[in-house]
């Protein structure tokens, strides 16, 4: 990523933004920018041409990040000669321009945190309804402070280590700059330090909160609460660090490229929700002589209202993570769309030949899952790949959620392990396959369109780092909680629910109903009766 002290510089005349090669040269406020003048702009162009070549900016898609690299040089050097001939109206101008381009970015990249940030919503409701009525309090509270321990813990000390300081060394590995926002803090081409942020926090969050579905209705709150702290903290951010932050996978001969985060916030938090789930153990009930019993959810309608939040919320996680507001979102979104349709569409046909029902919670999961497999290579695929990999992943996430809980004997609720671990592994896998062309700087063209394995080795470089990473840090600290505190709930309170006796409170109150959980033999998928609502008297 480009790195930054301020949000002004000169035109970049690719497409109007600023360049952030310039920017310490300014010292007007974002909202007020000011060119250098017409000599400086002379002085400084050769400079220019050779600073934005090497400006790394690992996560644009190419239609606004190699062409600035490939034609920004010139471009710069063309606006020096007009405003050397032009005059002063000509600087206005362009002035303008650039003020406008600016602000269009950071609303833009704000606004996509914004959705990124809802998504919270929609997680909970997903876990909420593939669980039981008794711990839906507990559940609501876990992805609440998921966010706001969090945010405080990214603030403090996360983004320093995913972006600050340089990049060698052990700056290739760990930043540490910009501690709560202070000095050195890093921020993004056109952004604020303040959006490039917000940004980021959304990111953070997103990977935490993963964790809570395949720990549900069993953790201690208190344990759940150390845990949302350390994965902001450390766990997350230094995986950000290797490659977003331009670090060591950033820095390989050919790139290893997620754009949005299959492997670095979904495969984190699908790897970190396999070793909490496995240090926790399975919930009471669920396997009887070996064999899985399924725990039905309590509210399908909540499910699939939360895989429709997720949806929109994907339209802030991929386009959004152009950083920039220009031409890539579009194609972005596309190729996003079709992911997420064909993972639905997939996912039910599948269950629907495996059982002989369209299953409604696993098609859902599918949806999940086509949105997980395409981050990774949203801005890097055609629509007709995306197809491809969305259709794979929905595949793959029905398969998967068996190989867990039948032969891993993993309890995992809401198959956190299956739709974000390993639709995200296949995702991060399908860059190095599908891409369509090279792009200096960012990714290689794809096995099958002829461009060799080299993409694909760095893809396969990058996932076994970053599980290896997880997976010792997620065992260190959950093993940890476990040994110091205690990881999971007492066998009374677990029977009883989490709501009452972790938060005082049901999650239901009285009038509105609670169920009864159910037991029935078999993978979640056979036709079952309606759990009956227990009846409230009234005097």
């Amino acid at each position: 990523m480009a790195r930054a002290a301020e949000p002004v510089a000169p035109v970049d005349p690719v497409q109007g933004s600023l360049c952030a090669s310039t920017r310490a040269r300014s010292t007007t406020p974002a909202t007020g920018h000011a060119l250098p003048d017409d000599a400086h702009v002379a002085e400084l162009a050769p400079a220019l041409i050779k600073e934005k070549r090497e400006m790394p900016t690992t996560r644009r898609h190419p239609s606004s990040g190699w062409p600035r690299k490939l034609l920004g040089g010139a471009g710069v050097a063309a606006v020096a000669v007009g405003f050397l001939f032009a005059g002063p109206a000509a600087a206005q101008d362009a002035d303008a321009a650039s003020a406008v381009q600016v602000n269009l970015d950071n609303v833009w990249v704000f606004l996509a945190a914004v959705l990124v940030i809802f998504m919270q919503a929609g997680f909970a409701l997903v876990e909420a309804g593939l669980t039981r009525a008794k711990s839906v309090a507990n559940i609501m509270m876990k992805n609440l402070i998921d966010f706001c321990a969090g945010a405080v813990a990214f603030l403090a000390v996360g983004y320093a280590i995913a972006f600050g300081g340089d990049f060698d060394g052990s700056g290739k590995f760990f930043g540490a700059d910009g501690f709560f926002l202070g000095d050195g803090a890093f921020a993004y081409g056109t952004l604020t330090p303040s959006v490039t942020f917000m940004f980021q926090v959304a990111f953070a969050a997103t990977a935490a909160t993963i964790v809570s579905g395949a720990m549900a209705e069993r953790t201690k709150f208190t344990a759940y609460l150390i845990y949302s702290f350390v994965i902001s903290l450390v766990i997350y951010p230094v995986v950000v660090r290797w490659q977003w932050g331009g670090g060591w996978l950033f820095q390989l001969d050919t790139p290893y490229h997620d754009f949005a985060g299959s492997s670095i916030v979904h495969m984190v938090g699908g790897v970190t929700a396999f070793w909490g789930a496995k240090a926790l153990g399975p919930r009471i009930g669920k396997y009887i002589d070996g064999k899985p019993q399924a725990i039905l959810g309590h509210n399908i309608p909540y499910a699939i209202l939360g895989c429709f939040i997720l949806l929109v919320g994907w339209y802030g996680f991929n386009p959004g993570s152009e950083l920039a507001a220009d031409a890539a979102i579009g194609p972005i979104a596309v190729t996003t769309t079709m992911a997420g349709a064909m993972g639905a569409l997939a996912a039910m046909a599948t269950v629907w030949f495996k059982s002989g029902k369209p299953d409604v919670g696993m098609t859902g999961n599918g949806l999940l899952a086509g949105l997980v497999g395409i981050t990774a290579g949203t801005a890097a695929v055609t629509p007709q790949a995306a197809l491809i990999i969305g259709g794979i992943a929905g595949v793959l996430v029905v398969f998967a959620v068996d190989f867990v809980e039948r032969v891993l004997k993993v309890d995992d609720p809401v198959g956190a392990v299956s739709v974000h671990g390993i639709c995200g592994i296949w995702g991060t896998l399908a860059v190095g396959l599908f891409a369509r062309e090279d792009v200096e700087g960012f990714w290689k063209q794809g096995l099958l369109y002829g461009g060799g394995a080299d993409q694909l080795v760095s893809q396969l470089i990058g996932i076994v780092a970053i599980t290896a990473w997880v997976s010792i840090t997620a065992c260190i600290l959950f093993y940890g909680i476990k040994a110091a505190h205690g990881l999971r709930v007492s066998e009374e309170e677990e029977l009883a629910g989490l709501d009452v006796l972790e938060h005082g409170s049901p999650g239901y109150g009285e009038g509105f109903g609670s169920f009864q959980p159910t037991l029935v033999e078999g993978n979640g998928i056979e036709p079952v009766a309606t759990p009956t609502p227990v009846e409230t008297v009234t005097s």
